[in-house]
């Protein structure tokens, strides 16, 4: 099989580039996606989110090398192994990422990749529905692809939870995608018509309907590179190797975790790791796995003195309600993720831009949903968001059916712990608002008895989760630097006729969930592949707190 373009992975951006690069019929596209359907209500359903990250079905079943320094826990690194990618087992969340994130992008030398030249490729991607909650409308996009929704917030926690943050002295924002993104207000999800619209939904399947694009399912094994140029994938498929030829040019979206992992195998990266393994360095990238980052969350939880919560549907019979409601109807409490309320604030004064997110949801459970806290309660998911730790991807073997070694290093720099003391003691002031005192009972989770510097620690250090926001290990940057290894258009330095464009190629994480900008990545580098003049540059200027440098809030 042969096609002009070879893309490794049906995920977020890998869907975006399969629709992007067949759009005009010029030119072929192959997919390799080694996962299979995402038909069934597990992954369809919104609310059924903590299912599919769980199911071996659907999910790579990555994890962690025992972390150091949170008691030597090994962590669950959810990937998605099903057309959509991780956008088929998310919790659906929908951020765009700060306007400062990209600019500090183009700063490490990821040229063209500020705010202002990454805005014009969300609003390409978009098809924004305020859902008659204001926003700004002049920065969204309205006939993209990706629906973009709000969820109808009917449960009053919802409301109480953006009045806190109010009545603590932060902003409320309208709308954290748009001009303003620091304070409380609505969260928006990928959902549509009470379906999970997930990259496989927005973009893979109306590609799949032109004559010019090929899903297969096969594992690639390694990028086959001749004189210096890559001309297809080896793949194994139904027991068989093949090789699938690139007339023009490979490109690997196969997520932060496989796709270091598939040029390691190709003979790109560190070379004194790759010799270990005894594979032929083809280039000495030591950038290759390097620079991993994730964001790490805990789960403020109060218990609720009325019973208004998700609790009261924390049983079978109320479950296969909700189910049968949303499977006939695509409407109901099954139709939402459940994150509707959201909020962005900064920890201190002199820092320019939101360094904590907020997720609140009105129920008290743990995030795979195996356990519900004691009864009626609610909580809020809140973590830094610009961890100085990095970590690595690393070869476990050179059999590319051998899960990589994956060590994130979480919590290795001070500035972590204190980072992450502050948001615990903002959250709870939050919930010392007057708009929660009818809701609140008492703390369940830190426990209003875990106060002290230390004690905070110890609970962090047994608590605190992976928010499954892995990224950065096949870092962007200017050609001329050792440790970049993608240069500003997405090309791999070293080889020609080869992309990575995928969460990999973030030089640092984004604010919130990466499902946003990993999409706009493909966007974006699907014009730097069919060598496009990039969209005009857009002149808006974002909201940053006029006394930032003196006020936290």
């Amino acid at each position: 099989m042969e096609a002009d373009f070879v893309i490794v992975g049906a995920g977020s951006a890998g869907c975006a580039m399969a629709y992007r690069l067949s759009e005009d019929g010029r030119y072929s596209v192959l997919v390799v996606e080694h996962g299979g359907s995402d038909a069934g209500p597990f992954i369809q359903m919104p609310a059924a989110l903590s299912y599919p990250m769980n199911m071996s079905i659907y999910d790579w079943g990555f994890r962690s090398e025992p972390e150091p320094h949170l008691g030597g826990r090994r962590l669950a690194v959810p990937r998605g192994k099903v057309i959509g990618g991780s956008s088929s087992i998310n919790g659906m969340v929908y951020v765009r990422g700060h306007a400062r994130d990209f600019d500090h992008w183009a700063e490490m030398g990821a040229a063209g990749w500020a705010y202002r030249d990454v805005l014009p490729y969300f609003r390409r991607m978009e098809n924004w529905h305020s859902g008659g909650h204001g926003g700004d409308a002049a920065w969204r996009g309205s006939d993209g692809p990706l629906h973009v929704t709000r969820g109808p917030r009917k449960n009053p926690l919802f409301r109480a939870f953006v009045e806190a943050g109010r009545q603590a002295g932060y902003p409320v924002t309208a709308d954290y995608n748009g001009q303003q993104q620091e304070g409380f207000g609505p969260m928006e999800q990928t959902v549509w018509r009470g379906r999970r619209w997930s990259a496989a939904n927005a973009y893979l399947r109306p590609a799949l309907r032109r004559s010019n694009v090929t899903l297969v399912q096969a594992l690639a094994q390694k990028v086959v590179i001749r004189d210096g140029h890559a001309i297809g994938v080896e793949v194994k498929r139904a027991g068989r190797v093949e090789v699938l030829r690139a007339r023009r040019e490979v490109v690997i979206a196969a997520s932060s975790i496989n796709s270091p992992k598939l040029l390691m195998l190709s003979g790109i990266g560190p070379a004194r790791h790759l010799a270990e393994h005894g594979i032929e360095v083809l280039a000495d990238r030591p950038g290759v796995g390097q620079n991993l980052q994730d964001h790490l969350e805990l789960y403020i939880q109060m218990a609720s003195l009325v019973p208004i919560t998700l609790y009261r549907y924390w049983n079978l019979v109320s479950k296969a309600r909700i189910g049968a409601q949303w499977l006939f109807t695509k409407t109901g409490l099954g139709a939402s993720n459940q994150f509707e309320s959201a909020g962005f604030i900064r920890s201190d004064a002199g820092v320019e831009y939101p360094d904590i997110q907020y997720h609140f949801l009105p129920i008290a459970v743990r995030y795979d949903g195996k356990a519900a806290a004691e009864g009626h309660g609610f909580q809020a998911h809140v973590g830094p968001m610009r961890s100085a730790s990095r970590g690595a991807v690393m070869l476990a073997s050179a059999d590319p059916a051998v899960a990589p070694v994956i060590r994130f290093n979480y919590m290795s720099k001070d500035s972590d712990w204190a980072d992450f003391r502050k948001a615990i003691r903002l959250t709870r002031e939050v919930f010392a608002q007057e708009a929660f005192r009818p809701y609140v009972k008492h703390e369940i989770q830190p426990g209003a008895g875990i106060a002290s510097d230390g004690e905070l620690d110890d609970f962090i250090r047994e608590h605190a989760e992976s928010a499954y926001h892995p990224c950065g290990t096949c870092r962007m940057g200017s050609a001329s630097d050792p440790t970049s290894v993608v240069d500003p258009e997405c090309r791999v330095i070293g080889v020609s006729g080869l992309r990575v464009a995928d969460s990999s190629i973030f030089p640092r994480i984004t604010n919130g969930n990466l499902n946003a900008p990993s999409i706009m990545v493909g966007e974006k580098a699907s014009d730097h592949i069919l060598g496009r003049d990039p969209l005009a540059c857009s002149n808006a200027e974002p909201w940053i707190h006029p006394d930032w440098a003196n006020s936290q809030r």
